[in-house]
């Protein structure tokens, strides 16, 4: 007779053994979308429980529309997007802790940070709150931290790493010189203390930004040439998609305590497309995309061997140009909803609802485990100074309800302040003890100082005319 550890097991494993995909009826897709044709490995799709958004062809620049979840059907050729980039966007993500606030990065290398109105857009966005620059090369893969509020990563093809403080501005902290090649992907671990990167030179390195050291790497996790991917899986583990000399794509799990060999790899078939994995922490599902593939497969990890185990694919018609990805917050739980993707075709986004079929009506908590709400565990500066926090858990009985939202403001002070020392300390001591009379250089220095605050004075006006403006809309739409 079989031991209840052994029935345990089985159980276990078959939890998600019935998980079924279903696209949804075509009245709720998003139809008529100029999808990028950038080439370029990101998902070109970010969702969460408020807006989807999708990164579009875009002439004269770089752009990406903002619907709500709710606005689906034929999308308006007019209708409104997010357009300030002078080059194509690479690649765009919500802040986790803000569901109003998103960033890109583009081919134009730099980082936009927006902040969308509540209901959407109403014209186009051209302004954002915020511009990162830093990098020398295009932009094409940014990250939030996950718990530490307004901390993003940005990654270019000048092989650097910048993570910045969104809040001021500020480039806290730039990786440099550890990466030969280009950077196929940069993922944080649960609480942000670590990132893991994958690189054109076939490597993996798992890095301590705040120390800026390698703590673990491997050389040819992959030996295929192709792109590789790899993720933190919440227990510290390393999962990576790639291909192997034969080019058959690959999955492998590694213990970043010793990366001589893979705890298990898993060859899969032929294609060439790039895998891209989305992991769910709560079930330990990890659900593989192949770009330009028809198919999403996925596997639950467990921590005995083997380790991955295959559970089933969703497979349609269709090739997939991208897919995005709903946080777990944002799905029903009364229709046991387990994952929920945005399958980018040519023209259109087409939701994919993963679900476990369940008889009860009650909720299920063995499915829906507390998980990550959209509170930070920590302010920026509190990371920057080493502490760390875990993600701040809610639990999904009665469904997420979205709080208010805090606008999201830059403080550009510090970087002034930084800037005027700079230029007291560089000024020379035999200037400071000249006489009195101002030399012409001063003068035009003086001048120009003048004219920058008149400049600044005309955009304060202006601005408050617009608010007034908009108060006046609002009080209107009040009555």
């Amino acid at each position: 007779m079989a031991s209840p550890q052994d029935m345990r097991r089985v159980v276990r494993q078959s939890k998600f053994r019935h998980v079924f995909g279903q696209a949804v009826k075509n009245d709720q897709c998003y139809d008529d979308i100029r999808v990028s044709r950038v080439t370029w490995d990101s998902a070109f799709c970010a969702v969460n429980p408020k807006f989807v958004a999708i990164i579009i062809e875009a002439s004269g620049g770089g752009a990406f529309l903002v619907l709500p979840l709710h606005k689906t059907g034929r999308i308006d050729k007019s209708y409104p997007t997010v357009c300030g980039h002078t080059g194509p966007v690479l690649d765009i993500e919500w802040c986790p802790h803000n569901d109003q606030v998103i960033a890109s990065g583009s081919e134009d290398c730099t980082v936009m940070v927006w902040q969308i109105p509540e209901n959407g857009l109403v014209t186009a966005m051209s302004e954002p709150v915020v511009v990162l620059e830093g990098h020398s090369k295009r932009v094409g893969i940014i990250t939030w931290h996950p718990t530490a509020r307004n901390v993003l990563l940005s990654a270019g093809c000048d092989n650097q790493i910048i993570i910045w403080n969104v809040g001021t501005g500020e480039a806290m902290i730039n990786l440099e010189d550890m990466h030969p090649d280009v950077i196929y992907n940069v993922c944080w671990n649960r609480n942000g203390s670590l990132i893991c990167t994958s690189c054109k030179d076939k490597g993996i390195r798992v890095i301590d930004p705040r120390k800026e050291t390698i703590i673990a790497e491997k050389e040819k996790a992959h030996e295929g040439a192709r792109p590789m991917r790899a993720i933190f899986l919440s227990d510290g583990n390393v999962l990576t998609t790639g291909f192997s000399r034969m080019s058959e794509r690959q999955l492998a799990l590694w213990n970043t305590s010793n990366m001589d060999e893979p705890m298990t790899v898993n060859e899969m078939d032929t294609s060439n497309g790039v895998l891209l994995p989305f992991y769910d922490p709560d079930t330990n599902v990890v659900y593989l995309c192949g770009k330009g593939d028809s198919s999403i497969r996925y596997f639950e990890i467990t921590d005995e061997a083997p380790y991955v185990h295959f559970l089933s694919t969703f497979a349609t018609k269709e090739p997939q140009r991208g897919m995005g990805y709903m946080p777990k917050r944002g799905l029903d739980v009364n229709k046991c909803e387990i994952a929920r993707f945005y399958k980018l075709h040519e023209r259109k986004c087409e939701p994919i609802v993963m679900t476990v079929p369940r008889k009860s009506d009650l909720f299920q908590d063995d499915l829906y485990p507390d998980t990550a709400g959209p509170d930070p565990a920590l302010e920026a500066e509190d990371w920057f100074d080493g502490k760390n926090g875990d993600p701040i858990s809610i639990s999904l009985k009665n469904g997420y309800v979205p709080g208010k939202n805090r606008e999201f403001k830059v403080v550009k002070k510090n970087i002034l302040d930084s800037k005027v020392t700079k230029n007291s300390e560089n000024s020379s001591p035999a200037n400071k003890s000249a006489s009195p009379t101002p030399s012409i250089k001063s003068e035009a220095k003086l001048e120009e100082i003048l004219k920058e605050i008149k400049s600044l004075k005309d955009l304060v006006s202006s601005q408050e005319k617009r608010i007034i403006k908009l108060e006046e809309q609002m009080s209107k739409i009040a009555i």
